[in-house]
Protein backbone atom coordinates (compact mmCIF):
# COMPACT_ATOMS: atom_id res chain seq x y z
CA UNK A 1 0.00 0.00 0.00
CA UNK A 2 1.44 3.43 -1.05
CA UNK A 3 2.46 5.71 1.65
CA UNK A 4 1.72 9.40 1.07
CA UNK A 5 4.75 11.94 1.18
CA UNK A 6 5.52 12.62 4.99
CA UNK A 7 4.95 16.57 5.89
CA UNK A 8 6.38 18.45 8.81
CA UNK A 9 4.03 21.08 10.32
CA UNK A 10 6.57 23.32 12.88
CA UNK A 11 5.66 24.54 16.16
CA UNK A 12 3.87 27.66 16.64
CA UNK A 13 6.76 29.09 18.35
CA UNK A 14 5.01 32.34 19.34
CA UNK A 15 1.66 30.92 20.73
CA UNK A 16 4.09 28.54 22.82
CA UNK A 17 5.42 31.71 24.28
CA UNK A 18 2.54 33.38 24.56
CA UNK A 19 1.06 31.27 26.83
CA UNK A 20 4.22 30.04 28.38
CA UNK A 21 4.92 33.81 29.68
CA UNK A 22 1.19 34.01 30.89
CA UNK A 23 1.59 31.15 32.88
CA UNK A 24 4.56 32.44 33.78
CA UNK A 25 2.88 35.76 34.88
CA UNK A 26 0.29 34.22 36.76
CA UNK A 27 3.33 31.98 38.90
CA UNK A 28 5.07 34.73 39.80
CA UNK A 29 2.65 37.39 40.38
CA UNK A 30 1.97 37.17 43.81
CA UNK A 31 5.60 36.72 44.60
CA UNK A 32 5.95 40.41 43.07
CA UNK A 33 3.06 41.56 45.00
CA UNK A 34 3.59 39.71 47.94
CA UNK A 35 1.45 42.00 50.73
CA UNK A 36 -1.95 40.81 51.87
CA UNK A 37 -4.05 43.09 49.93
CA UNK A 38 -2.21 42.74 46.78
CA UNK A 39 -2.84 39.08 46.50
CA UNK A 40 -6.21 39.81 47.24
CA UNK A 41 -6.68 42.85 44.37
CA UNK A 42 -4.80 39.47 41.74
CA UNK A 43 -7.35 37.40 43.44
CA UNK A 44 -10.06 39.60 42.63
CA UNK A 45 -8.61 40.77 38.70
CA UNK A 46 -8.46 36.90 37.95
CA UNK A 47 -12.07 36.18 38.36
CA UNK A 48 -13.00 39.18 36.86
CA UNK A 49 -11.16 38.28 33.24
CA UNK A 50 -13.22 35.27 33.41
CA UNK A 51 -16.01 37.47 33.52
CA UNK A 52 -14.97 39.84 31.22
CA UNK A 53 -13.53 37.45 28.71
CA UNK A 54 -17.14 35.35 28.90
CA UNK A 55 -18.53 38.40 28.63
CA UNK A 56 -16.85 39.33 25.11
CA UNK A 57 -17.86 35.84 23.89
CA UNK A 58 -21.59 37.73 23.50
CA UNK A 59 -20.36 41.29 22.63
CA UNK A 60 -17.23 40.69 20.72
CA UNK A 61 -17.42 37.11 19.01
CA UNK A 62 -21.34 36.91 18.65
CA UNK A 63 -22.15 40.66 18.43
CA UNK A 64 -24.81 40.27 21.24
CA UNK A 65 -24.89 43.02 23.25
CA UNK A 66 -26.20 42.37 26.75
CA UNK A 67 -27.29 44.37 29.78
CA UNK A 68 -27.94 40.86 32.58
CA UNK A 69 -24.58 38.91 32.12
CA UNK A 70 -24.08 39.05 36.05
CA UNK A 71 -27.61 36.86 35.68
CA UNK A 72 -25.20 33.81 35.02
CA UNK A 73 -22.42 34.76 37.64
CA UNK A 74 -24.53 35.92 40.03
CA UNK A 75 -26.60 31.90 39.41
CA UNK A 76 -23.31 30.21 39.45
CA UNK A 77 -22.17 31.89 42.39
CA UNK A 78 -25.09 30.78 44.77
CA UNK A 79 -25.24 27.24 43.65
CA UNK A 80 -20.94 27.40 45.04
CA UNK A 81 -21.21 28.81 48.02
CA UNK A 82 -24.36 26.54 48.69
CA UNK A 83 -22.09 23.34 47.24
CA UNK A 84 -19.51 24.70 49.79
CA UNK A 85 -22.01 24.58 52.59
CA UNK A 86 -23.16 21.14 52.08
CA UNK A 87 -19.84 19.99 51.62
CA UNK A 88 -18.16 21.43 55.12
CA UNK A 89 -21.26 19.54 56.54
CA UNK A 90 -20.39 16.66 55.14
CA UNK A 91 -22.94 16.25 52.32
CA UNK A 92 -21.73 16.10 49.00
CA UNK A 93 -18.66 15.18 47.44
CA UNK A 94 -17.12 18.19 46.04
CA UNK A 95 -13.93 19.13 46.85
CA UNK A 96 -13.16 22.86 46.43
CA UNK A 97 -11.70 22.92 43.48
CA UNK A 98 -14.19 21.61 41.50
CA UNK A 99 -16.76 24.16 43.47
CA UNK A 100 -16.51 26.38 40.44
CA UNK A 101 -17.25 23.78 37.91
CA UNK A 102 -20.30 23.51 40.16
CA UNK A 103 -21.30 27.34 38.81
CA UNK A 104 -20.13 26.51 35.42
CA UNK A 105 -22.69 24.14 35.14
CA UNK A 106 -25.32 26.26 36.73
CA UNK A 107 -24.89 28.81 34.70
CA UNK A 108 -24.93 26.58 31.64
CA UNK A 109 -28.05 25.69 32.52
CA UNK A 110 -29.28 29.12 33.15
CA UNK A 111 -27.73 30.10 30.16
CA UNK A 112 -29.79 26.98 28.13
CA UNK A 113 -33.31 28.26 29.81
CA UNK A 114 -32.47 32.17 29.72
CA UNK A 115 -30.95 31.85 26.49
CA UNK A 116 -33.89 29.85 24.89
CA UNK A 117 -36.12 33.13 25.15
CA UNK A 118 -33.63 35.46 25.01
CA UNK A 119 -31.91 34.67 21.31
CA UNK A 120 -34.96 34.57 19.86
CA UNK A 121 -34.44 38.46 19.22
CA UNK A 122 -31.04 39.93 18.17
CA UNK A 123 -29.81 43.32 18.17
CA UNK A 124 -31.53 46.04 20.63
CA UNK A 125 -34.45 43.57 21.39
CA UNK A 126 -31.96 41.04 22.52
CA UNK A 127 -30.42 43.82 24.84
CA UNK A 128 -33.87 45.28 26.29
CA UNK A 129 -34.70 41.50 27.00
CA UNK A 130 -31.42 40.88 28.60
CA UNK A 131 -32.16 44.02 30.70
CA UNK A 132 -35.26 42.54 32.12
CA UNK A 133 -34.01 38.87 32.69
CA UNK A 134 -31.45 41.19 35.17
CA UNK A 135 -34.26 43.10 36.83
CA UNK A 136 -36.52 39.49 36.94
CA UNK A 137 -33.67 37.20 38.55
CA UNK A 138 -32.51 40.29 41.37
CA UNK A 139 -36.32 40.48 42.27
CA UNK A 140 -36.52 36.98 42.88
CA UNK A 141 -32.82 37.21 45.16
CA UNK A 142 -34.93 39.27 47.52
CA UNK A 143 -38.45 37.08 47.32
CA UNK A 144 -37.01 33.89 47.84
CA UNK A 145 -35.10 34.04 51.12
CA UNK A 146 -34.38 30.53 51.81
CA UNK A 147 -32.19 29.84 48.73
CA UNK A 148 -30.70 33.31 48.29
CA UNK A 149 -30.30 34.52 51.70
CA UNK A 150 -32.48 37.80 51.37
CA UNK A 151 -30.26 40.96 51.34
CA UNK A 152 -27.91 39.58 53.48
CA UNK A 153 -27.30 36.80 51.26
CA UNK A 154 -25.43 33.57 52.21
CA UNK A 155 -22.21 32.95 53.70
CA UNK A 156 -19.79 29.99 53.84
CA UNK A 157 -16.62 28.59 54.67
CA UNK A 158 -14.05 27.42 52.46
CA UNK A 159 -12.00 25.45 54.74
CA UNK A 160 -12.92 22.09 54.55
CA UNK A 161 -11.65 18.25 54.64
CA UNK A 162 -8.24 16.86 55.24
CA UNK A 163 -5.45 19.68 53.56
CA UNK A 164 -3.83 17.77 51.16
CA UNK A 165 -0.35 18.76 50.32
CA UNK A 166 -0.69 21.67 52.79
CA UNK A 167 -3.32 23.29 50.86
CA UNK A 168 -6.20 23.94 52.92
CA UNK A 169 -7.39 26.93 51.21
CA UNK A 170 -7.77 29.23 54.29
CA UNK A 171 -4.25 31.77 53.21
CA UNK A 172 -5.37 34.00 50.51
CA UNK A 173 -2.69 33.20 48.60
CA UNK A 174 -4.17 29.16 48.36
CA UNK A 175 -6.55 30.84 46.91
CA UNK A 176 -4.77 32.76 44.17
CA UNK A 177 -3.46 30.05 42.59
CA UNK A 178 -6.50 28.22 42.77
CA UNK A 179 -8.43 31.18 40.71
CA UNK A 180 -5.34 31.19 38.47
CA UNK A 181 -5.26 27.64 37.59
CA UNK A 182 -9.37 28.41 36.17
CA UNK A 183 -8.34 31.62 34.55
CA UNK A 184 -5.46 29.55 32.64
CA UNK A 185 -7.61 26.79 31.90
CA UNK A 186 -10.83 28.94 31.24
CA UNK A 187 -8.66 31.49 29.29
CA UNK A 188 -7.27 28.66 26.84
CA UNK A 189 -11.04 27.39 26.36
CA UNK A 190 -11.97 30.03 25.62
CA UNK A 191 -9.18 31.35 22.96
CA UNK A 192 -9.66 27.32 21.38
CA UNK A 193 -13.51 28.00 20.87
CA UNK A 194 -12.75 31.46 19.64
CA UNK A 195 -11.23 29.25 16.53
CA UNK A 196 -13.32 26.61 16.23
CA UNK A 197 -15.70 26.09 13.32
CA UNK A 198 -18.77 27.64 15.62
CA UNK A 199 -16.59 30.53 16.90
CA UNK A 200 -16.18 31.25 13.33
CA UNK A 201 -19.85 31.03 12.34
CA UNK A 202 -20.64 33.29 15.24
CA UNK A 203 -18.38 35.61 14.03
CA UNK A 204 -20.61 35.44 10.58
CA UNK A 205 -23.38 35.79 12.37
CA UNK A 206 -21.93 39.09 14.28
CA UNK A 207 -21.19 41.00 10.93
CA UNK A 208 -23.56 39.78 8.40
CA UNK A 209 -26.65 37.26 10.37
CA UNK A 210 -28.61 37.43 6.64
CA UNK A 211 -25.72 35.96 4.40
CA UNK A 212 -24.98 33.57 7.06
CA UNK A 213 -28.63 31.98 6.81
CA UNK A 214 -28.30 32.11 3.69
CA UNK A 215 -25.40 29.36 3.01
CA UNK A 216 -27.20 27.51 5.78
CA UNK A 217 -26.69 28.37 9.26
CA UNK A 218 -29.63 28.97 12.11
CA UNK A 219 -28.07 32.56 13.52
CA UNK A 220 -30.45 32.14 16.14
CA UNK A 221 -28.91 28.47 17.00
CA UNK A 222 -25.84 30.33 16.51
CA UNK A 223 -26.69 32.78 19.50
CA UNK A 224 -28.17 30.33 21.62
CA UNK A 225 -24.85 27.89 22.05
CA UNK A 226 -22.86 31.13 22.43
CA UNK A 227 -24.83 32.23 25.01
CA UNK A 228 -25.00 29.07 27.24
CA UNK A 229 -20.97 28.56 26.42
CA UNK A 230 -20.61 31.86 27.16
CA UNK A 231 -22.76 31.66 30.32
CA UNK A 232 -20.73 28.63 31.37
CA UNK A 233 -17.56 30.36 31.58
CA UNK A 234 -19.91 33.23 33.66
CA UNK A 235 -20.57 30.70 36.57
CA UNK A 236 -17.62 29.65 36.81
CA UNK A 237 -16.41 33.23 37.37
CA UNK A 238 -19.14 33.31 39.89
CA UNK A 239 -17.99 30.30 41.84
CA UNK A 240 -14.32 31.55 41.97
CA UNK A 241 -16.02 34.67 43.40
CA UNK A 242 -17.98 32.68 45.94
CA UNK A 243 -14.75 30.85 47.50
CA UNK A 244 -12.73 33.62 47.13
CA UNK A 245 -15.23 35.85 49.18
CA UNK A 246 -17.13 32.84 51.23
CA UNK A 247 -20.32 34.75 50.83
CA UNK A 248 -22.78 35.91 48.00
CA UNK A 249 -25.44 38.32 47.82
CA UNK A 250 -28.34 39.81 45.36
CA UNK A 251 -25.41 42.13 44.27
CA UNK A 252 -23.66 39.46 42.54
CA UNK A 253 -26.66 39.16 40.24
CA UNK A 254 -27.66 42.91 40.05
CA UNK A 255 -28.00 45.25 37.03
CA UNK A 256 -24.51 47.55 38.21
CA UNK A 257 -22.25 44.39 37.88
CA UNK A 258 -23.82 43.64 34.12
CA UNK A 259 -22.95 47.09 33.04
CA UNK A 260 -19.78 47.30 34.63
CA UNK A 261 -18.13 44.17 33.12
CA UNK A 262 -19.35 45.74 29.78
CA UNK A 263 -17.43 48.98 30.70
CA UNK A 264 -14.22 46.73 31.50
CA UNK A 265 -14.86 44.51 28.26
CA UNK A 266 -14.94 47.63 26.18
CA UNK A 267 -12.52 49.68 27.37
CA UNK A 268 -9.88 46.82 26.77
CA UNK A 269 -11.00 46.54 23.57
CA UNK A 270 -13.41 43.90 22.85
CA UNK A 271 -12.19 43.32 19.34
CA UNK A 272 -8.91 41.37 20.70
CA UNK A 273 -9.32 38.38 22.64
CA UNK A 274 -7.02 39.43 25.30
CA UNK A 275 -8.75 43.01 25.08
CA UNK A 276 -11.45 42.24 28.02
CA UNK A 277 -8.45 40.86 30.54
CA UNK A 278 -6.82 44.05 30.26
CA UNK A 279 -9.93 45.93 30.49
CA UNK A 280 -10.51 43.67 33.44
CA UNK A 281 -7.20 44.36 35.20
CA UNK A 282 -7.55 48.44 34.62
CA UNK A 283 -11.55 48.24 35.82
CA UNK A 284 -10.50 46.65 39.16
CA UNK A 285 -7.85 49.41 39.64
CA UNK A 286 -10.25 52.18 38.83
CA UNK A 287 -13.11 50.89 40.87
CA UNK A 288 -10.99 49.50 43.41
CA UNK A 289 -7.85 51.64 44.33
CA UNK A 290 -9.30 55.01 42.81
CA UNK A 291 -12.19 55.29 45.46
CA UNK A 292 -9.19 55.27 47.85
CA UNK A 293 -7.69 58.88 46.26
CA UNK A 294 -10.48 60.49 45.66
CA UNK A 295 -14.27 60.91 46.10
CA UNK A 296 -15.12 62.15 41.96
CA UNK A 297 -13.64 58.50 41.26
CA UNK A 298 -17.39 58.01 39.37
CA UNK A 299 -16.73 61.18 37.00
CA UNK A 300 -13.28 59.95 35.94
CA UNK A 301 -14.21 56.46 35.28
CA UNK A 302 -17.30 58.33 33.61
CA UNK A 303 -15.45 60.93 31.34
CA UNK A 304 -12.65 58.12 31.08
CA UNK A 305 -14.89 55.90 29.21
CA UNK A 306 -16.45 58.65 27.44
CA UNK A 307 -13.33 59.27 26.10
CA UNK A 308 -12.06 55.88 25.06
CA UNK A 309 -15.80 55.40 23.18
CA UNK A 310 -14.58 59.09 21.32
CA UNK A 311 -11.60 57.97 20.27
CA UNK A 312 -10.42 54.97 20.82
CA UNK A 313 -13.89 52.50 20.34
CA UNK A 314 -11.07 49.41 19.54
CA UNK A 315 -10.22 50.04 23.18
CA UNK A 316 -6.57 50.07 24.73
CA UNK A 317 -5.84 46.55 23.02
CA UNK A 318 -6.34 48.41 19.99
CA UNK A 319 -3.90 51.10 21.14
CA UNK A 320 -1.82 48.92 21.89
CA UNK A 321 -1.49 46.47 18.83
CA UNK A 322 -1.15 49.85 16.71
CA UNK A 323 1.91 51.10 18.59
CA UNK A 324 3.53 47.31 18.44
CA UNK A 325 2.54 47.25 14.54
CA UNK A 326 4.83 50.39 14.01
CA UNK A 327 7.56 49.51 16.04
CA UNK A 328 8.41 46.36 14.20
CA UNK A 329 7.55 48.28 10.58
CA UNK A 330 10.37 50.39 12.22
CA UNK A 331 8.10 53.83 12.03
CA UNK A 332 7.78 54.43 15.54
CA UNK A 333 11.13 56.47 15.52
CA UNK A 334 9.14 58.97 13.09
CA UNK A 335 5.57 58.93 15.57
CA UNK A 336 7.37 59.49 19.01
CA UNK A 337 8.37 62.86 18.71
CA UNK A 338 5.00 64.02 17.45
CA UNK A 339 3.41 61.82 20.46
CA UNK A 340 5.55 63.31 22.91
CA UNK A 341 4.92 67.03 21.76
CA UNK A 342 1.01 66.23 22.09
CA UNK A 343 1.11 64.20 25.74
CA UNK A 344 3.25 66.91 27.21
CA UNK A 345 0.32 69.60 26.82
CA UNK A 346 -2.12 67.08 27.66
CA UNK A 347 -0.64 66.05 31.17
CA UNK A 348 -0.84 69.63 32.01
CA UNK A 349 -4.31 70.54 30.57
CA UNK A 350 -4.86 67.10 32.31
CA UNK A 351 -3.35 68.60 35.84
CA UNK A 352 -5.33 71.54 36.22
CA UNK A 353 -8.40 69.75 34.90
CA UNK A 354 -7.99 67.21 38.26
CA UNK A 355 -7.19 70.36 40.77
CA UNK A 356 -10.61 72.25 39.88
CA UNK A 357 -12.14 68.91 40.74
CA UNK A 358 -10.76 67.95 43.67
CA UNK A 359 -11.49 71.46 44.77
CA UNK A 360 -14.65 71.80 43.86
CA UNK A 361 -15.51 68.36 45.85
CA UNK A 362 -13.64 69.56 48.52
CA UNK A 363 -15.79 72.58 49.03
CA UNK A 364 -18.72 71.19 48.29
CA UNK A 365 -19.05 68.11 49.90
CA UNK A 366 -16.17 67.36 52.14
CA UNK A 367 -15.84 70.80 53.41
CA UNK A 368 -16.30 69.54 56.91
CA UNK A 369 -12.74 68.03 56.83
CA UNK A 370 -11.28 71.16 56.15
CA UNK A 371 -10.47 73.29 52.71
CA UNK A 372 -7.04 71.92 52.63
CA UNK A 373 -6.25 68.69 50.45
CA UNK A 374 -3.69 67.01 48.68
CA UNK A 375 -3.36 67.47 45.03
CA UNK A 376 -0.14 64.89 43.19
CA UNK A 377 1.52 65.27 46.70
CA UNK A 378 0.96 69.05 47.14
CA UNK A 379 -1.02 71.12 49.84
CA UNK A 380 -3.57 72.74 48.34
CA UNK A 381 -5.79 75.79 49.55
CA UNK A 382 -8.90 75.04 47.62
CA UNK A 383 -10.43 78.55 49.02
CA UNK A 384 -7.38 80.37 48.08
CA UNK A 385 -7.64 81.71 44.48
CA UNK A 386 -3.94 81.51 43.70
CA UNK A 387 -4.80 77.42 43.86
CA UNK A 388 -7.45 78.00 41.30
CA UNK A 389 -5.86 80.38 39.05
CA UNK A 390 -3.05 77.92 38.25
CA UNK A 391 -5.60 75.51 38.15
CA UNK A 392 -7.16 77.38 35.17
CA UNK A 393 -4.11 78.42 33.89
CA UNK A 394 -3.04 74.96 33.40
CA UNK A 395 -5.97 74.06 31.81
CA UNK A 396 -6.17 76.47 29.46
CA UNK A 397 -2.48 76.78 28.53
CA UNK A 398 -2.20 72.81 28.44
CA UNK A 399 -5.63 72.65 26.10
CA UNK A 400 -4.20 75.25 24.07
CA UNK A 401 -1.47 73.73 22.86
CA UNK A 402 -2.96 70.21 22.86
CA UNK A 403 -5.09 71.60 19.95
CA UNK A 404 -2.01 72.64 18.77
CA UNK A 405 -0.40 69.92 18.44
CA UNK A 406 -2.72 67.61 17.75
CA UNK A 407 -3.22 67.91 13.75
CA UNK A 408 0.26 67.54 12.68
CA UNK A 409 0.21 64.47 15.15
CA UNK A 410 -2.78 62.93 13.26
CA UNK A 411 -1.02 63.88 9.98
CA UNK A 412 2.14 61.33 11.19
CA UNK A 413 0.04 59.28 12.69
CA UNK A 414 -2.03 58.41 10.13
CA UNK A 415 0.79 58.57 7.35
CA UNK A 416 2.41 55.78 9.43
CA UNK A 417 -0.19 53.89 9.69
CA UNK A 418 -0.91 53.70 6.15
CA UNK A 419 2.87 52.89 4.89
CA UNK A 420 2.47 49.76 7.39
CA UNK A 421 -1.01 48.93 6.24
CA UNK A 422 0.91 49.14 2.47
CA UNK A 423 3.86 47.07 3.81
CA UNK A 424 1.76 44.46 5.30
CA UNK A 425 -0.20 44.24 2.45
CA UNK A 426 2.69 43.81 -0.14
CA UNK A 427 4.11 41.21 2.32
CA UNK A 428 1.06 39.18 1.86
CA UNK A 429 1.18 39.49 -1.83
Amino acid sequence: MPVGPLRYSPLNLSRWLVWSSFALALIIAPLVFSSGSSVSLLSLMGTVMIFALSYNMLLGQSGMLSFGHAVYSGLGAFFAIHAINLASHGVGLVPLTLVPLVGGIAGLLFGALFGYVTTRRAGTAFSMITMGIVELVFACSLMFPGFFGGEGGISGNRVYGQPVLGISFGPQIHVYYLIAFWLFISTIAMFALAHTPLGRIANAVRDNPERAEFVGYDPQRVRFLMLMLSAFFAGISGGLTAINFEIVSAENESAARSGAVLLFAFIGGTGVFFGPMLGAVIGVLLTVMLPELTKAWLLYLGLFFIMMVMYAPGGLASLILMNVRLASAGLMPRVLPAMLRLAAPLLIALAGFIMLIEMTYRLSLDAAHGTSLHVFGISVEATAAPAWLCAIVMLLIGGIFFLKCRKPFLNVWGDAQAETERALRGGRR
